[in-house]
């Protein structure tokens, strides 16, 4: 007979811009039918979910499953460590997708319908799967450090990611696809050092810089095609700065993941990789698992097997 976890749902009523609370009913039903037992929090402001999170498992939680996109996903995954080290290494993280963005389930083949969701939660087992650790500056200056579970970049899609915030404050039309375009055509190539391990790639601009774990960002690009999450490695996609029209020429390969095969995009692997802008540089923004936080310059760590997740790779 199967052990009956303890069990922590954790969820973002706000994701997926409130839809999440309006279907709220039918996911409730859903755990209940596939769970049976379990807590639920409901998140109210930014960062709470690390707060519950790190909370229930020093309570002895067993599994923590999120209801929201990437970015709930991101802040429960942070709540699993306090510090350097996990506060239970035997706890797992379940998925229920139910945000405008969830990237991270394609590449645990997670469906984004209910059931399938649901059928994985119960049938999957916990498997272990490298995380990354990003050291940088916060939008304050001030050192800081967060772990991530899918793609952290820099250069253009920090942008888009602001671009995204911004136009949510104000109850503009937020899509990805909308303020990436119209991020591209204000867009300029920044001059930034990068580090991989011990090899330091030539001084170029760079539109993009992509630390990936997972293989698919930005609500489905597929921007490391090769990734796996189990590799011990990070794929970093390197894209060198373009014009305004080749990028437009160009810019649909990110969306089949064929532009690793373009002159001006280099894939490294590597467990380290450290992004320095040159010093007349303006203000490089990072994001990671679609939350803009801070800038360069930073370092991206590999943990290894740093956190159980249920989900098939």
């Amino acid at each position: 007979m199967r052990k009956r976890l303890k069990t922590q749902v954790i969820v973002n009523p706000a994701s997926a811009k409130g839809e999440t609370r309006k279907r709220w009913s039918q996911i409730r039903e859903g755990l209940r039918h596939f769970i049976q037992e379990y807590k639920i929090e409901f998140t109210e402001r930014p960062f709470q979910a690390i707060d519950i999170a790190r909370s229930s498992l020093r309570d002895g939680t067993e599994l923590i499953i999120g209801v929201g996109g990437d970015g709930t996903l991101n802040e429960i995954a942070n709540g699993f460590y306090d510090g350097e080290k996990p506060i239970n290494a035997d706890a797992a993280l379940g998925i229920v997708p139910s945000g405008s963005g969830c990237d991270l389930t394609r590449s645990l083949n997670i469906p984004v319908h209910l059931k399938g969701a649901m059928t994985v939660l119960q049938d999957a087992g916990s498997i272990p799967i490298d995380i990354g650790k990003v050291s940088y500056q916060s939008t304050e200056g001030q050192e800081a450090s967060r772990y991530f579970l899918n793609v952290a970049d820099f250069g253009l899609g920090g942008e888009v990611i602001r671009e995204v915030n911004r136009r949510r404050l104000e109850r503009r039309a937020s899509s990805y696809v909308k303020c990436l375009i119209s991020t591209v055509l204000r867009y300029r190539s920044k001059k930034i050092r990068v580090r991989i391990d011990d090899c330091d790639l030539p001084r170029d601009e760079y539109m993009i810089g992509a630390i990936a774990n997972g293989r698919v960002f930005g609500k489905g690009m597929k921007i490391a095609p090769q990734a796996s999450l189990d590799d011990g490695l990070f794929d970093a996609v390197m894209v060198k700065g373009m014009k305004l029209v080749e990028f437009c020429r160009q810019g649909w390969r990110l969306i089949n993941g064929s532009h690793l095969t373009y002159r001006k995009v280099d894939l490294i692997r590597g467990r380290q990789v450290e992004a320095v802008p040159e010093e007349d540089e303006e203000p490089i923004l990072l994001e990671m698992d679609g939350e803009q936080l801070g800038t360069l310059p930073a370092v991206f760590e590999l943990i290894p097997r740093g956190l159980l997740v249920k989900g098939y790779l």
